[in-house]
């Protein structure tokens, strides 16, 4: 194979490329090219902005046909969620993963495919209404369904080829059911030795060990979404009083309700599991919770399978065996949950409040002053749950205006990521790194407080904070950024990991409305439409 993706022919040394996650946290895509081989690891879905969501949508920025394979280091979607597409698009090669990460790969592709299907299905028929023109699915459910076959399970610490000239092994990562760092040896005669971090969990995990790998690299890529977070003395119990505090507080209204966005894998798990506990130790009033995602529900039939692999596992399975919790699976039982008094929980996936059922029970909630929306998660730049954190109203969902009246809380306690100083000491423990350290998966505060950690972690060795679509030659004597003879970058760099013309176009809009509507009468709206009428012919 030659070097059809960057086009060189004197391509001597590796070359790594970062198609995401790069200042920004969703995308993760990145790319080891030698003269023989290209391998990419993880092929995520990009979320936050519209722009960033429009990368999803358009050709990849490499070729597919010279891809001889995929290392996947977990299943979350901004790590997995555009393999369907690969494969739809013509990659056939194989995808390298945990049991346990093709296992749940096995549901949340299809409900990441069924998802933007209803969805596309909604913008369209707004679409027509407007005389627009309508858009396809980046790719269904069954697009999903056809590629698991691709997938070729590997046990951790157990080296394994990929390509020729590269060959690679996983260690636990700590942060999802089967989540894994990729070791990779690339060359055969002095390999250069690379890192890929995946996504580290935080020590304080219900269901997952601590993170593991070796130490000595040329190079390491890492993570650093909480590099500017300390949560001190955060622990498992601490955690689940914050929990019990939030409902306690909730449960004032008795006929409100307490809405907790979440992930559908591992996050929904932990939080029923400590529901439960806190409700068994008299803490918290034994109320019906309702898990409201049909992904959540087969995940966690998959925990129940994999048990064996963390502790608490027989105290999940009587949790999702309570008489007081009950799964929707069906739309129609989604839909009567509008009509359920006295107080409750729901919990229903996304995390980011990006897709899926909890925009249908936000829409029909965030209006009413007796509900409660617990945000439990990392919420990225541009998404529903970040514009909610940060105290934004109203809101757009699914076209429909909103008034947020509901109180927003948020804890980060539940989050699947190391902070800054578990980020820091994981670094510390992989050293020495001789040639250089690549920060990703951040937006900016969190990638620059990583930065500063990494060189106290190691003061010689170089840090890069690359871009999106930036290209870096792995040579003897470090690395060098090859980015300006690359192609250029998608979209501007700057403007990934954060709000967008949209966001700031929804804002201004919302603004507009404030200030008419709250105009003394008549006479007063008209002079301020006039105003901003002059306003726009005068910016011509």
């Amino acid at each position: 194979m030659t070097s059809r993706t960057l086009g060189r022919r004197d391509m001597h040394d590796p070359v790594l490329r970062f198609f995401g996650a790069a200042r920004g946290v969703t995308g993760s895509c990145f790319a080891v090219e030698t003269t023989d081989a290209l391998v990419l690891v993880d092929c995520g879905l990009f979320q936050g902005s519209k722009t960033e969501k429009q990368l999803n949508y358009r050709r990849f920025p490499f070729d597919i046909a010279a891809v001889d394979a995929v290392i996947l280091t977990h299943a979350h979607i901004d790590h997995s969620g555009l393999l369907p597409k690969l494969a739809k698009l013509g990659f056939t090669g194989p995808i390298y993963a945990t049991p346990a990460t093709i296992d749940l790969c096995g549901v949340m592709l299809p409900d990441s495919g069924h998802i933007q299907d209803a969805e596309v299905d909604q913008r369209n028929r707004r679409y027509l209404q407007r005389g627009e023109q309508d858009v396809e699915p980046i790719y269904t459910a069954d697009d999903a369904y056809r590629m698991l076959h691709l997938f070729h399970a590997v046990e951790g610490e157990h080296w394994h080829s990929a390509a020729p000239g590269i060959r690679f092994r996983f260690w636990n990562a700590g942060h999802l059911l089967g989540s894994a760092s990729v070791e990779m040896e690339v060359g055969l005669d002095s390999p250069v030795r690379i890192l890929f971090s995946g996504d580290i969990g935080p020590d304080n995990k219900l269901f997952q060990s601590g993170p593991v790998a070796p130490m000595h690299w040329d190079y390491v890529v890492c993570e650093s979404t909480y590099g500017d977070r300390d949560r001190e003395g955060a622990t498992i119990e601490g955690r689940r009083q914050l929990l019990g505090r939030e409902v306690r507080t909730a449960s004032l209204h008795q006929n409100g309700v307490l809405i907790i966005p979440s992930f559908a894998v591992e996050r929904t798990q932990e939080l029923l599991t400590d529901l439960m506990l806190l409700m068994q130790r008299s803490e918290i009033d034994t109320v019906p919770i309702y898990i409201d995602s049909p992904l959540a529900t087969r995940a966690s039939e998959i925990f129940r399978k994999h048990r064996r692999d963390f502790d608490l596992g027989d105290a999940l399975d009587r949790a999702m065996h309570a008489r007081n919790v009950h799964f929707t699976e069906s739309v129609e039982q989604s839909k009567a949950l509008d009509r359920v008094h006295g107080f409750h929980i729901v919990i229903a996936a996304s995390g980011m409040c990006d897709a899926g059922r909890i925009r249908h029970r936000l829409k029909n909630w965030l209006w009413r002053e007796e509900a409660t929306v617990l945000l439990v998660g990392y919420q990225a730049a541009g998404t529903l749950g970040r514009l909610l954190a940060d105290g934004t109203s109203p809101v757009k969902i699914q076209g429909d205006e909103i008034t947020v009246r509901a109180r927003i809380r948020q804890i980060d306690a539940y989050s699947g990521h190391a902070d800054g100083p578990e980020l820091e000491r994981w670094l510390r423990n992989r050293l020495p790194i001789s040639h250089g350290i690549f920060l990703v998966h951040g937006e900016e505060a969190a990638l620059e407080a990583m930065k500063l950690r990494a060189s106290d972690c190691t003061p010689t060795t170089p840090v890069f904070i690359p871009f999106i679509d930036s290209a870096f030659s792995l040579g003897a004597a470090g690395a060098s950024d090859i980015s300006v003879s690359m192609p250029l970058p998608r979209i501007d760099p700057r403007s990934v990991g954060h709000r967008d013309w949209n966001n700031d176009y929804q804002a201004l809009l919302q603004d507009i409305n404030a200030e008419v509507r709250g105009a003394a009468d008549d006479r007063s709206r008209g002079i301020l439409l006039r105003k901003l009428r002059r306003a726009l012919r005068d910016d011509r």
